[in-house]
């Protein structure tokens, strides 16, 4: 149904020292959090070592000097190992941030889907997630109205929404691309019935995530400041796990971390005020 992997090709990974190196002189060009992204971040290394190797990788970015956080972008449920789970809880450096992009949460939709996730194994990912690093911020993507989807299939996607606590959902709606296998599957759903079931699954997917983000409300957290607000002498900034932030301050904070007491939750924001 993704139409990216046809026109990127197969997977392709970077040695691990090269890597590395690059991270090495982005540090010392002044960068301080790395992101680590690719389509399939989990699959790193099967193609040139053979093996999930990516918290072989991790292990190594956090030795380098001056890079404080790591953050994890498009990591798939199936391929997140308990190693990986490990060396998150156990590395000072990987922000308690997590992008898993499940799509679906029916097994019939994922299998159509050619995904090797099901609804069990999406759930028990999460727990492990959550028992290790209770405070992780977990992101996802879903999508709705895939051909042959049920009313009963779109249950299954709220039913996990519900129990997952996702902190931030991107949610949308299934459209055709043409050389995918989905763009010719029988029983495309009708447009009114995803436009609904879209509606009725952003709806939940925001009344969850403003639950899930208010949990810090109240609390001191680390800042990258990234930026001055277009309301003047006004800064904003991202906690590890993802959350925008503004606050008062001067210019020259931009670019260093700082504590800031997040006072006020609006949603998916907040407005703080610099720790003493």
């Amino acid at each position: 149904y993704c139409i990216i992997p046809h026109i990127r090709g197969k997977y392709r990974s970077r040695k691990i020292e090269e890597i590395t190196e690059e991270a090495k002189r982005l540090a010392s060009s002044g960068t301080k959090e790395l992101i680590i992204i690719a389509q399939d971040t989990t699959y790193y290394g099967m193609d040139i070592y053979g093996r999930l190797a990516l918290p072989e990788l991790l292990k190594e970015l956090c030795k380098i000097d001056g890079i404080r956080w790591i953050r994890l972008m498009y990591c798939y449920e199936d391929k997140i190992t308990d190693e990986l789970i490990d060396t998150m809880a156990r590395e000072e450096k990987i922000c308690h941030y997590i992008d898993i992009p499940i799509q679906h949460s029916s097994d019939r939709i994922l299998k159509a889907m050619n995904r090797k996730s099901t609804k069990t194994s999406i759930m028990s990912t999460i727990s492990k997630l959550r028992a290790k690093m209770p405070d992780i911020n977990i992101r996802t993507t879903l999508i709705t109205g895939f051909p042959g989807e049920t009313e009963e299939d779109f249950q299954e996607t709220l039913d996990v929404v519900r129990k997952a606590n996702y902190d931030t959902a991107f949610t949308f709606i299934y459209s055709k691309r043409s050389g995918t296998p989905a763009a010719g599957m029988e029983n495309q759903v009708p447009e009114d019935v995803v436009k609904d079931r879209f509606s009725r699954l952003l709806t939940l997917v925001q009344e969850k995530g403003r639950e899930n983000s208010s949990r810090f409300q109240g609390t001191i957290q680390e800042i990258l400041v990234e930026d001055e607000n277009r309301e003047k002498g006004t800064l904003t900034g991202r906690t590890q796990h993802n959350l925008l932030v503004h606050f008062p301050g001067e210019k020259d904070l931009i670019g260093k971390y700082v504590k800031v007491s997040l006072d006020t939750c609006k949603g998916f924001y907040y407005f703080g005020s610099l720790a003493e």
